[in-house]
């Protein structure tokens, strides 16, 4: 399912396409601005979204072999939460 396939399902319930989207992009929004100001966002039933910070290391150019430094990084982390893991594995228990 990609993002319009994702409008879709929202306008059924919502009634149109363009509300829908106005929906989707707002909860993306939200969550963006969220992580950017290293806020996590959690959403009962479906889990967590949180940043996690990459500390800068050295790595190796495939191509050369040479030795190059990786910056430091942020990136979005998400964790399922129980109802997911239980809704995608119904018959096993979540760790």
């Amino acid at each position: 399912m990609n993002k319009s396939d994702l409008i879709d399902e929202v306008a059924t319930v919502v009634g149109t396409k363009k509300t829908a989207q106005k929906v989707i992009d707002s909860v993306f929004l939200s969550i963006r601005q969220s992580l950017k100001n290293e806020i996590g966002v959690t959403i009962t039933g479906f889990g967590t979204f949180r940043v996690h910070k990459k500390p800068a290391r050295m790595g190796r150019n495939p191509r050369t072999g040479s030795t190059i430094e990786i910056k430091a990084r942020n990136v979005a982390k998400f964790i399922p939460g129980k109802a997911l893991k239980i809704a995608l594995n119904p018959n096993n228990e979540p760790n």
